[in-house]
């Protein structure tokens, strides 16, 4: 079912039914990983909130890769992929230059393929589940309809703010 829903929803961004320009669009995203909440902002003002889940060990910066953390600190929207495992997704930007000198310093790999993206194409565990647990490998994971409204008010390179 999710496959099909995310085929149609393609098809209608590609034969111009669903657009971009038809949404308002985010200039900046804000995480606030405390509240597990993602924030869409224009002009300074919140015009749109998802709750979110996160990694399987929220507290703190991500410092490695395996560490299940999602990161903190400002990065990039930079890279869109329709055809992801999970219900579209969306790049973010980690690890920057300041995170991997820091992960250099600690002798690790600081990881990478952080995403904001919908519930997994075949999931493994019930959709209560997704929908009250932190899930991920350190990623920003929301519901499937709340991805297409991201997906549709973000553009290329909208930055994101990651907060504790």
């Amino acid at each position: 079912m999710t496959i099909r829903i995310q085929t149609t929803f393609v098809l209608l961004l590609a034969c111009g039914l669903a657009s971009a320009s038809d949404f308002p669009q985010a200039d900046e995203v804000v995480i606030d990983k405390s509240d597990r909440v993602l924030h869409l902002v224009q002009k300074g003002k919140i015009f749109k909130s998802f709750k979110i889940a996160l990694g399987i060990v929220p507290d703190g910066d991500k410092e490695k890769e395996g560490d299940f953390k999602t990161p903190e600190g400002r990065y990039l929207l930079d890279t869109r992929n329709p055809n992801s495992d999970y219900f579209l997704a969306i790049r973010v930007s980690y690890p920057d230059e300041s995170d991997r000198r820091e992960a250099s310093e600690k002798g690790v790999d600081p990881g990478g393929s952080i995403m904001i993206h919908g519930q997994p194409n075949e999931p493994t565990r019930s959709e209560t589940y997704y929908r009250t647990q932190d899930w991920t490998n350190g990623c920003i994971a929301v519901s499937n309809s709340d991805m297409i409204d991201i997906w549709l008010m973000t553009g290329d390179n909208t930055p994101i703010e990651i907060r504790p």
